[in-house]
């Protein structure tokens, strides 16, 4: 449809047939018609032809810069300017009633920009405090990392002994439930006698049922108890690589801030995709073709509506009609918009996981020099992180490239199967949607084992320097050689981020809704008067993760590079004058480790 800017909205039912049989009606009709329009000089058939101007007015309101039907409703009657009719300039005469989807939709649209304008003022009056909010975050996610060198392994023995304890009192209110059901009608009923019920706690009323949770949970316990037998000079090395990771970050504290670096080359990134994507999807070209009612060898041929009406078409065929068909254009390169698209799309991938490599290597680099320094610190270079920088871009970026370039072919065959899958989900055929499904299910599977491979092959690449294959190679045999010691640092180290995102961003939360809700008494008058308060409270929270989640992955990176460098450390060296352990005298202990010869480091 044809759209023009107009000084005000009009105020009147009138159409342009109407109005062109009278010299004052058609003056106030043209301020609504296109720059083309020449007045009475054409027929007003061929005026509304041509689209020069609308063939009805109706009285209007602004309402975001657009007009809408002044719609309003008296005594329970909906009426537009007083009426409860309109000619639709056809000599037909309309309800009003007929407008009220269009209101509808104005009305949605209303409400979405008065709910913006009160979120946009809640953020203009409370932004600084959700900037100190963040301050917050930031502080408690190092005094964590801190403190991880001292609590580590007072939280983790804390959390196996509660897990013991609480699978031991189910164990003793299973059995009071098991003895106190006994000689009750009904209890001794079997499971496969009473069958399926929708209400599950008839089951709760059977001994039999509490029997089974019983035996469960004594199976449970027995377990942990002896994988806490076997494995508890695991999860102490695991608790020590854990306390030697946090003295690490204290000693490169520039890695806490490297994450801001790879933030913004992925922004770098994501802008050069949304900006290409923009400009393909905008390179279109309004197509029109020839529709007519009569036989026309022109029909469905291309035109172009400016020249039109000149053309021998409208003299062949009088008729006919160029009108707008759709968007896109007949050439090769609008045809292949879409495979552009896609190539577009895997190149944003493969930017985005080059970048993410590029910051892996980097903090894997910076926290080897810290393990293989002799000394610690005194043989690190002075700066580690732009020391192990420079060392990424000048020597490993092929290989960073290359396993980039992995995992985005993978990440793009994902993409296209969601595609299929929105564009088969009305189809009928279900084995194809098994299949894609299946489909769907092993590319996430091979997309976190990739990213998992790739990791570790990273760490390597910053230790040895070796291409990314071989480097690929040595990480996953190297970890298949010590598969429980990796299971329990995994498990270790997920349940302390897991507990340190809990504290900092349940802490922070609810510091920020008792604060924004006035509910503290000493800074009650200092928070902002708000219209919702869950905007700062929701941006305060979210932006904690965040925060928590870049200082973590960091430290995460340094447990994985210190743990791979523990096993070649272990497999490489003796403890002898020759090949002496670098690891920690921590670690040496545990492990009855020495260096004959040579000073405890």
């Amino acid at each position: 449809p044809v759209q023009i800017c107009v000084s005000k909205c009009p105020d009147r039912y009138m159409t342009y047939l109407t109005a062109s049989g009278n010299p004052t009606s058609l003056e106030y009709y043209r301020d609504f018609c296109t720059p083309e329009y020449k007045g009475s000089q054409k027929a007003p058939l061929m005026v509304l032809k041509d689209k020069e101007c609308p063939a009805m007015l109706i009285p209007s309101t602004p309402l975001a810069r657009r007009c809408f039907p002044a719609i309003q409703a008296k005594k329970g009657v909906i009426m537009v300017g007083n009426k409860t009719t309109y000619e639709d300039g056809w000599g037909n005469h309309r309800n009003v009633t007929e407008l009220l989807e269009g209101a509808k939709k104005a009305n949605v649209v209303l409400e979405t920009r008065q709910l913006a304008m009160k979120i946009f003022e809640d953020y203009t009056v409370s932004w600084y405090w959700i900037i100190i909010g963040l301050v917050i975050a930031m502080v408690a996610s190092l005094i964590f990392i801190v403190l991880l060198r001292f609590l580590a392994g007072i939280m983790v023995w804390v959390m196996i002994v509660m897990v013991i304890l609480v699978l031991g009192y189910g164990i003793f209110h299973c059995y009071m439930e098991y003895a106190k059901l006994k000689g009750e009608a009904g209890s001794d009923v079997s499971l496969t006698d009473l069958g399926f019920q929708t209400d599950l706690r008839v089951y709760l009323h059977l001994r039999q049922t509490w029997l089974a949770f019983l035996i469960i949970l004594c199976v449970l316990e027995l377990v942990i108890v002896l994988l806490l037998i076997f494995l508890r000079k695991r999860i102490l090395i695991a608790i020590a690589l854990i306390k030697e990771a946090s003295r690490a970050v204290g000693h490169v504290m520039s890695s806490l801030l490297f994450p801001l670096c790879t933030f913004f080359l992925l922004c770098l990134c994501i802008a050069y995709w949304a900006s290409t994507a923009v400009f393909l999807s905008t390179s279109n070209e309004a197509v029109y073709k020839v529709f007519n009612e009569s036989a026309c060898p022109f029909s469905g041929q291309t035109c172009k509506p400016e020249t039109f009406n000149t053309s021998n078409v409208t003299k062949l065929c009088p008729d006919a009609q160029c009108l707008f068909a759709f968007y896109g254009g007949e050439t090769a390169y609008h045809k292949y918009l879409i495979v552009l698209q896609f190539f577009n799309v895997f190149m944003f991938f493969w930017l985005a996981n080059f970048v993410i490599a590029l910051g892996q290597v980097t903090l894997a680099g910076a926290f080897a020099s810290y393990y293989w320094a002799f000394k610690k610190p005194d043989d690190m270079p002075a700066f580690p992180l732009f020391s192990a920088f420079g060392r990424a871009l000048r020597y490993h970026t092929g290989s960073l490239a290359f396993g980039s370039l992995v995992l985005a072919i993978v990440q793009v065959i994902r993409v296209i199967l969601e595609y299929l899958d929105h564009r088969l989900k009305a189809a009928e055929n279900k084995f194809a949607k098994f299949l894609l499904s299946c489909l769907k299910c092993c590319f996430w599977c091979l997309e976190k084992f990739i990213k998992f491979l790739n990791r570790n092959a990273y760490i390597m690449i910053a230790i040895y320097g070796t291409n990314f294959c071989t480097s690929a190679r040595n990480a996953f045999f190297l970890l298949m050689r010590n598969i429980i010691r990796v299971a329990v640092l995994d498990k270790v180290t997920d349940f302390l981020f897991f507990l340190g995102k809990l504290l900092i961003v349940g802490s922070v939360g609810i510091l920020a809704f008792f604060f924004f809700t006035q509910r503290i008494k000493l800074v009650q008058d200092t928070a902002p008067p708000l219209n919702y308060y869950w905007v700062p409270i929701l941006t305060v929270i979210v932006g904690s993760y965040l925060i928590a989640h870049g200082f973590f992955s960091v430290y995460g990176m340094c447990v994985d590079t210190l743990f791979l460098c523990f096993l070649e450390d272990l497999e490489r060296n003796d403890g002898s004058a020759e090949k002496p352990y670098f690891m920690s005298q921590d670690l040496r202990k545990l492990l009855k480790k020495t260096n004959k010869g040579q000073p405890d480091a």
